[in-house]
């Protein structure tokens, strides 16, 4: 029997003017979606602005849930179970990202196109939930609606997704954060695909100083 581990899917409402002028279009209560890796929140991901007063410049983003940003966050938090094979893939394909970050941007455009339910699909750009919803690539969840449509309230709604927690983000309970049985291998060593020099192996460490941290202005 194959052992299984959990990725969480973090939605929030930071309370931020781009939020809620997203929010007054969509009527819902979470309108930034992330993806988690561990329960403890440690290792964040998704797409977003990078600076606080300017909304053009954003890409791939590794968020603190401790930031001022998340300060006032309200949040709901889903978890699913995986394989180890199905973990690996999401893991593979945020290290093939984020080694090349810097040719990623937020598709700002994308989120117009949710607006008029038209598709603009862009080379190496995602809006938050268009990341998440990569997923469909590694074989983990199957969406009826174009990458380029999804809602972060869309979401959980396409696989065995369990409610973990609803409130606020500085809230989210002790006990739900030590789950450390859930937490995927400490530490991963994975060889480059031929993008990269054969010669080095990416390291994905769940330890929250070994990697980069960049705050997202959602």
């Amino acid at each position: 029997m194959m052992s299984q581990k959990k990725i969480y899917l973090l939605l929030t409402d930071t309370g931020t003017f781009f939020t809620r002028m997203i929010k007054s279009y969509t009527k819902k209560p979470y309108n930034h979606a992330s993806i988690a890796l561990d329960p403890e929140l440690l290792e964040v991901y998704s797409f977003g602005r990078k600076k606080a007063r300017n909304p053009f410049i954003g890409g791939f983003v590794r968020e603190d849930i401790n930031s001022a940003l998340f300060e006032h966050a309200k949040c709901a938090i889903y978890s699913l179970s995986l394989t180890d094979n199905q973990i690996q893939k999401i893991i593979h394909f945020i290290q093939d990202i984020e080694a090349q970050k810097e040719h990623y941007r937020y598709n700002l455009l994308g989120l117009f196109g949710v607006v008029f339910n038209k598709p603009i699909k862009r080379k190496n750009t995602f809006f938050c939930s268009q990341f998440v919803a990569v997923l469909k690539e590694c074989n983990i969840i199957h969406f009826e609606k174009d990458l380029a449509l999804i809602e972060p309230s869309d979401l959980y709604t396409y696989a065995n997704f369990q409610f973990v927690y609803e409130g606020k983000l500085k809230d989210f309970p002790n006990n739900v954060r030590n789950e450390s049985q859930n937490v995927p291998c400490p530490l991963i060593h994975m060889k480059c695909d031929s993008s990269f020099s054969s010669s080095h192996h990416l390291v994905f460490s769940s330890h929250p100083n070994l990697l980069y941290k960049e705050k997202c202005i959602c």
